[in-house]
């Protein structure tokens, strides 16, 4: 009986050759190790947060620590009002990235028609505002001229547009077929219609990329916030953070000879856990963009 050959071939079908599948695995072993070892710091901080002070002190590295404990935890949301933090970011991260998005897509929209008169004077302003900036005194004095001072609006409007991230929605509504804006003016649909119904539904891997950096940049805000926000009940999570940080480094600073014999300082499990804190929440959120990116991607390198 004739044995069957058996021929490896890629997802296309194409056979692959001895060589090409040496560099498969050699790429997909290099990759599997940068992974590696860029997930290392994060187990080790999440595996640290859990662990117990003098386990921190007697063990240089560990993912899976010794004896399980929840102060730091306790500690920081005891101490710290970490939730009411918690909440304060998840609604300025909201309402944030809907306004910044809203006037992002509204500006990127005329700037992507070729037609549009003034189109490169208004595409060189915006360049402009990349290169220089009112500075931070003068952007003080103008929020706090207009009653803007101690307010989430602050935090909005000062960054209610990048120009970086317009100019990216802009060069996606250019590659955009213009066969279709003309279908939809030939059947009536008015300009605000055609973009609601045909280029937002159409853009969805750029949206959801940009939603994303905005949704970040909201998230890790915490210069604008320290300057801008007075009252402490509106403090952002990083805010809160950075204060348990420093009253739990407070404290081991005052009882440092007793932690020296009975372990290490608590601030050094409860910084690794508002690390812990502070990321999860939006990195969560990946996982739900992640397939945008690559559609994103693929866009704009079959084109043409």
């Amino acid at each position: 009986m004739a044995k069957t050959k058996i021929i490896k071939r890629d997802s296309r079908g194409v056979k692959m050759s001895l060589g090409y599948r040496i560099t498969d695995v050699i790429i997909y072993t290099l990759m599997g190790c940068v992974g590696i070892i860029t997930l290392l710091p994060f187990l080790y901080i999440a595996a640290g947060s859990f662990a117990t002070d003098r386990e921190l002190t007697e063990r240089a590295f560990f993912i899976i620590p010794r004896v399980w404990s929840l102060n730091a935890y306790k500690y920081s949301i005891n101490n710290g009002n970490i939730l009411l933090g918690l909440k304060n970011s998840f609604i300025l991260t909201l309402f944030g990235t809907i306004v910044n998005m809203v006037l992002s897509t509204t500006f990127a929209y005329p700037l992507s028609k070729r037609h549009f008169k003034g189109r490169n004077f208004f595409l060189n302003m915006v360049i402009v505002t990349m290169l220089f900036s009112g500075g931070m005194i003068p952007t003080f004095m103008v929020l706090r001229a207009y009653g803007l001072y101690d307010s989430y609006w602050a935090l909005i409007l000062i960054g209610a547009i990048s120009p970086f991230n317009m100019i990216i929605i802009k060069n996606f509504f250019q590659e955009l077929p213009m066969e279709l804006e003309e279908a939809a003016y030939m059947d009536g649909a008015s300009e605000f219609r055609t973009f609601l119904t045909i280029i937002l539904p159409l853009s969805k891997p750029v949206l959801a990329s940009i939603s994303l950096f905005y949704a970040v940049g909201y998230w890790n805000d915490y210069f604008n916030a320290m300057i801008y926000l007075q009252t402490p009940s509106k403090y952002t999570v990083q805010i809160m953070l950075r204060n348990i940080v420093l009253k739990a480094s407070a404290i081991s600073d005052i009882m440092m000879d007793y932690y020296d014999q009975n372990g290490a300082p608590p601030d050094k499990a409860v910084k690794m856990a508002t690390t812990l804190i502070a990321t999860v929440p939006i990195l969560v959120v990946y996982p739900f963009v992640q397939k945008f990116f690559t559609k994103g991607v693929m866009v704009g390198a079959v084109k043409g």
